[in-house]
């Protein structure tokens, strides 16, 4: 009997915990729908705030620029260097610029930059948000008559799904070059010729699906860093939650998301 009553109380105290936890996720997704309605409202609603957009566009693209190029050129040297074995193995060297098109526009490119920009664009904007949500900013901002949700959500947001794509045919570019060098310094393959291999290879919708993709990764990484830094908890540990979460998040979205996308597109290409 006193086994019994054991367990059963054990059943019953479990209930409750399981139930808490679907709970809360249920009300976290209905917060992250609120803030995404909310943002949809206000990005078509003016006033526009225009030059707070232009500087966010810049402190996300121009800034972001250095590591994008650096770390475009590398890849394709990276990618140029360790498929060179593979193809030699069948006396095919002469399709390395074609695969390596293949790898930057279909994959490499938007991908190696939302992860780029999740760690340096993310964190940096959950962690000014939730500063300024420590400090109260926020809060000023909305009795002082500003609305805070459009000037600080709306314009990062809109300048992450603007830029990543920018971003992305920058990495493709980029990419390419490094590629070249490797290629001309192995095969003596002119420039011309590495052109011509090089968009032999791809098609519209290859480039098209890269743009999308990288509108969605953008518009994800904003999302996730302004919801992350507009609702952090108070104290300085939170802010450093707030970005650290921002980061996390948004990289497994942009895993999940390209997953999916390429569902898709296999299935565009099959038809």
């Amino acid at each position: 009997m006193q086994a019994s009553t054991t367990s059963s109380k054990s059943d019953s105290s479990a209930k409750p915990v399981v139930s808490r936890r679907f709970d809360r996720i249920f009300l976290a997704l209905s917060d992250v729908a609120s803030f995404m309605a909310q943002f949809f409202k206000e990005v078509f609603v003016p006033p526009y705030e225009g030059k707070e957009i232009i500087r966010q566009c810049y402190e996300v693209g121009v800034r972001s620029l250095p590591l994008i190029s650096l770390t475009g050129f590398i890849t394709g040297i990276v990618f140029t260097n360790q498929s060179r074995p593979s193809l030699a193995t069948f006396g095919a060297t002469s399709w390395l610029p074609s695969l390596i098109s293949i790898a930057l526009v279909r994959a490499l490119a938007p991908l190696v930059t939302a992860l780029i920009a999740s760690g340096r664009v993310g964190s940096n904007i959950g962690a000014e948000l939730g500063s300024m949500r420590v400090t109260e900013q926020i809060e000023a901002m909305e009795v002082s008559g500003t609305n805070p949700f459009k000037f600080l959500v709306v314009s990062r947001v809109v300048a992450t799904t603007f830029m990543i794509p920018t971003l992305a045919m920058f990495f493709i570019l980029l990419g390419m070059l490094g590629s070249y060098v490797n290629v001309h310094q192995n095969e003596a393959t002119s420039f011309m010729t590495f052109i011509d291999q090089f968009f032999s290879s791809i098609s519209f919708l290859d480039i098209n699906s890269t743009v999308v993709k990288s509108i969605v990764f953008g518009f994800t990484i904003g999302m996730v860093g302004s919801y992350k830094g507009y609702h952090s908890s108070k104290g300085t540990e939170g802010v450093g939650r707030a970005a650290n979460s921002s980061v996390v998040t948004s990289m497994f979205l942009v895993f999940i998301e390209e997953l999916l996308a390429l569902q898709i597109i296999n299935a565009i290409r099959a038809v």
